[in-house]
């Protein structure tokens, strides 16, 4: 039987990365064109850097998640065979699913995560005003990104776990001979 208290902090870890995900996913960094005190100059003025923060603790807490799952069910590499059937197969599949969707949303995240952090620092001189001024800034939607696919990971590694427990609990089906056995008649 699977474990509710488990579950329950599976999901809260689960819920507390998503909220940061939509929170860094809100508070990305934006850029304004500033000029220079002589006029001479622009550059690039970035606001605050929160959204950084809220992605490696998304990618964090998804982590911390997984691994928590992963100890619990032993990863299918550890302790005794899953009883054979369609719960064993469920299992290998979510089990599977989950590691790649858990895979693309740590990717999300950290990838935003560094790319919000990075800020250019170009100027251009009025001088010089062959090539307009770029201030660099992350794309809308690779917080959200990361969110939908820790909601997707959270689920599969729910079910993942629920199929697992199901697998493995009971006793193992008797593999020996079915039929009375009969000794030979002297």
């Amino acid at each position: 039987m699977a474990s509710k208290l488990l579950m329950l902090t599976i999901f809260v870890f689960d819920l507390i990365a998503f909220g940061l995900a939509i929170a860094a996913e809100r508070r990305r960094s934006t850029a304004n064109i500033k000029q220079d005190g002589e006029d001479e100059h622009s550059y690039c003025v970035y606001d605050s850097d929160i959204s950084t923060g809220f992605g490696v603790g998304a990618f964090l807490f998804l982590m911390l998640s997984q691994i928590i799952i992963m100890v619990a069910s032993r990863c299918f590499c550890c302790g005794k065979a899953l009883r054979p059937g369609g719960s064993r197969a469920c299992a290998v599949l979510l089990f599977i699913i989950c590691w790649v969707a858990f895979f693309i949303a740590e990717v999300c995240l950290l990838a935003g995560s560094v790319r919000n952090a990075y800020h250019t620092k170009y100027r251009r001189s009025y001088l010089m005003s062959d090539k307009p001024l770029s201030c660099e800034t992350l794309r809308k939607g690779v917080f959200a990104a990361g969110a939908a696919f820790i909601f997707f990971t959270s689920i599969l590694s729910q079910f993942y776990y629920v199929t697992y427990a199901k697998a493995r609990g009971g006793p193992m089906p008797y593999g020996g001979e079915a039929g009375v056995g009969m000794a030979a008649y002297k």
